[in-house]
């Protein structure tokens, strides 16, 4: 039997109300509890990253990640529950769909949440209400130094050093790790930083592009216009996250800073490796 209070306020609750309530359940509640994310009075930290966004986004990121793109995912306990931590992806899929399902993953994570931060490509922001919807639920331009005082802030950082190489890339070029940047490894010399190496199966499957149509990518300032699907198809991602991998030393040396990061590289072609022998169909 329902209350009689009960039953006011659900005759009193607006459609957006109710439509909320629905998508910021009591357990995401209690989950954002547990996610070590200090924020200002007013919900807010110094990136723009606020609680009640990203605990609608992540209401919202729960029937892709369950349903429609049907993860799974292995090696969460190798996520601390505390400390700075830059977590290294591959990249794929023209939209950055592999960051927002690692984000939930990491969010959602049974040995302890964390709230992630995303490193976005600098074409991101000009899109008209876009930035500021990336920086609410953490996303932050990938600039060497907001990474740098978010690191010593203990966040976890989410950093896709193939960059546009990786996310635009044709299909036939499918699960072939691009060029690195060596920026990350200087930020994990320089704060201290254990790397999470990941890979990603699934999402080169969720918006091949078999072109790129560079003439108009340019005339419009972006990096590229794929021709492929419209919308993200629902082939099943599997995401295997890697040990820790700790680095000292200077980075004086750039020939030393690239050898290790062919090191992380050879780690996330590994798990690659191993989610593509699991994997039993694309979808």
């Amino acid at each position: 039997m329902i209350g009689i209070d009960t039953l006011k306020a659900l005759v009193s609750m607006s459609p957006r109300e109710e439509m909320l309530r629905h998508i910021v359940t009591p357990e995401l509640d209690e989950l954002f509890a547990r996610i070590p994310k200090p924020v200002g009075s007013f919900g807010y930290d110094p990136w723009g990253y606020n609680e009640n966004t990203a605990k609608f986004a992540l209401g919202l990121v729960k029937w892709l990640y369950e349903h429609y793109f049907r993860v799974t995912t292995s090696g969460l306990e190798n996520i601390p529950d505390h400390g700075r931590l830059l977590v290294v992806p591959n990249h794929s899929g023209q939209l950055p769909m592999d960051g927002v399902l690692i984000g939930y993953a990491l969010a959602t994570n049974p040995h302890g949440p964390r709230a992630a931060r995303a490193m976005i490509e600098r074409f991101f922001p000009t899109v008209p209400w876009l930035g500021n919807v990336l920086n609410a639920i953490g996303a932050v331009i990938g600039d060497p130094l907001n990474c740098s005082k978010m690191l010593e802030q203990e966040e976890v950082i989410i950093v896709f050093p193939e960059g546009v190489r990786g996310s635009g890339k044709l299909y036939k070029d499918r699960y072939q790790l691009q060029r690195f940047g060596n920026g990350f490894m200087h930020l994990a010399l320089q704060h201290k930083t254990p790397i999470i190496p990941v890979g990603v199966v699934g999402c080169e499957e969720t918006m091949p592009s078999l072109a790129n149509i560079s003439p108009l990518a340019r005339m419009l300032g972006i990096p590229y216009v794929p021709v492929g699907p419209l919308l993200p198809l629902p082939a099943r991602v599997h995401i295997t996250f890697g040990e820790p991998m700790y680095f000292e030393g200077d980075s004086e040396s750039e020939e030393r800073v690239t050898e290790r990061v062919e090191l992380v590289k050879d780690r996330i072609r590994d798990l690659i490796d191993a989610g593509l022998k699991q994997r039993t169909s694309i979808f």
